[in-house]
């Protein structure tokens, strides 16, 4: 044998590159199946190793795994994709693997199915319906009342989901997913949800420990694209335990409770609302700011869980970790954009990262891929993190030339 293989169904341009470099650490040889491989930059690295295959099929992906295995030992399977995870799942049982239970995630995947059984079990959750067309969409929302979200009942990333203050804008944004222009990955079914007006938190969960909860805002609406995020959230005890207590009760109403999970409430009138349960570890700059707070690299324990090892969720460090999403206010070209050797050279700052280069067309889509780069710093209290945090994104500009109008182009 060649070594101990880690299968990753599926890159992730958050998590990839850290599941990559967290099973090398850990001995592992790390093969990344894809339709294609070439969507994730960082595969292009030296001694990266990628496949092409077809992830939509479960039959393909077994093939190619008994393929491998006359080469290496795979010692585990995973991936940080939530479309694929269930996949993830269905291979592990297949090879006798530790894995997530790939009924509950699929169960779980589906928003409305996942608000069904929440409810079932006495875990609060905003008024909700599921809707096929726009007349239900009309009727439930009257139902509810404005304003509402209106979000595909299958997705991720925030896409497709928008806040309805109106009758005008529930008509156009039912429109638009009902209308050709988004591309669904499962029959159209649009969830038309009560809107939780409250301060966002999200709890990160590894098993049955929630390991952070942080806090989070948004650009402003109808769309909900992160601003910044915060680990760990100012919380007092009994809000913390209040978010912790219902967070294991999600895991419980959907038989989670395997690996890692996210699960995102807002705090109303009522106390906390869930908002989401995400049955995989989330995307993004979370892992990175709860290992800066705690010490724990969420990544590289779960690659242990995913072998089999025992994992170690112990905390080490006692920081506040905070994020700042670097999100253009138009569309147009990307003239120019500096400033980040300048910001990541403040005291404090831990990743300083720009997705985009100069020339670069820029087209909001009201998600999280409208993010341009993010700043990250750590320090022991809130008061340092916040300021340093400051600091380093006033010294990052950028400018943006719209597009020409129809009538700048006659």
């Amino acid at each position: 044998m060649a070594g101990r293989a880690l299968v990753l169904v599926e890159g992730h341009p958050g998590n990839g590159l850290r599941y990559i470099e967290a099973a090398q650490r850990l001995g592992l040889h790390p093969i990344t199946f894809s339709a294609d491989p070439a969507q994730y930059d960082y595969l292009a690295g030296e001694g990266i190793e990628a496949v092409r295959v077809d992830t939509e099929s479960c039959t393909a992906l077994i093939h190619e795994c008994h393929r491998l295995r006359a080469t290496y030992d795979i010692a585990g399977i995973t991936g940080s994709e939530e479309a694929f995870y269930a996949t993830v799942g269905k291979l592990c049982e297949h090879f006798s693997l530790p894995g997530p239970n790939p009924a509950s995630i699929e169960r779980c995947c589906d928003k409305f199915t996942q608000r069904q059984l929440l409810e079932e079990a006495g875990v609060p959750v905003p008024a909700y319906r599921v809707a096929a067309n726009a007349t239900e969409v009309e009727g439930f929302a009257a139902e509810i009342g404005l304003p509402v979200i209106l979000k595909p009942a299958i997705g991720s990333g925030s896409s497709g989901v928008r806040l309805c203050r109106s009758a005008s804008e529930l008509g156009e944004h039912a429109a638009y997913l009902l209308g050709g222009k988004y591309v669904w990955r499962s029959s159209p079914r649009i969830l038309v949800e009560e809107f939780a007006h409250g301060p966002h938190y999200r709890a990160d969960v590894m098993g049955n420990e929630v390991i952070c909860v942080s806090s989070a805002d948004f650009d402003p609406p109808p769309h909900f694209v992160f601003r910044g995020a915060i680990s760990p959230a100012s919380l007092t005890d009994y809000e913390h335990k209040r978010i912790a207590d219902i967070s294991l009760s999600c895991l419980h109403a959907l038989g989670l409770g395997w690996g890692p999970t996210n699960i995102e409430l807002r705090w109303t009138k009522r106390g906390p609302v869930v908002i989401e349960v995400n049955p995989r570890l989330i995307g993004g700059t979370a892992p990175r700011r709860v290992q800066l707070a705690y010490g724990v690299d969420l990544v590289t324990e779960h690659i242990k869980l995913v072998i089999g090892e025992e994992w170690d969720l112990r905390k080490k460090t006692s920081n506040t970790a905070a994020t700042r999403y670097l999100n253009p206010d138009r569309d147009g070209i990307l003239d120019w954009i500096e400033g980040e050797s300048r910001a990541a050279a403040v005291a404090g700052v831990a990743d300083v990262k720009i997705y985009v280069k100069p020339r670069a067309m820029i087209v909001r889509k009201g998600d999280d891929r409208d993010t341009i780069g993010h700043v990250t710093a750590a320090l022991p209290s809130r008061a340092q993190t916040e300021v340093a945090l400051q600091r380093a994104v006033d010294l990052i500009g950028w400018s943006i030339t719209p597009f020409p109008t129809v009538g700048e182009q006659e």
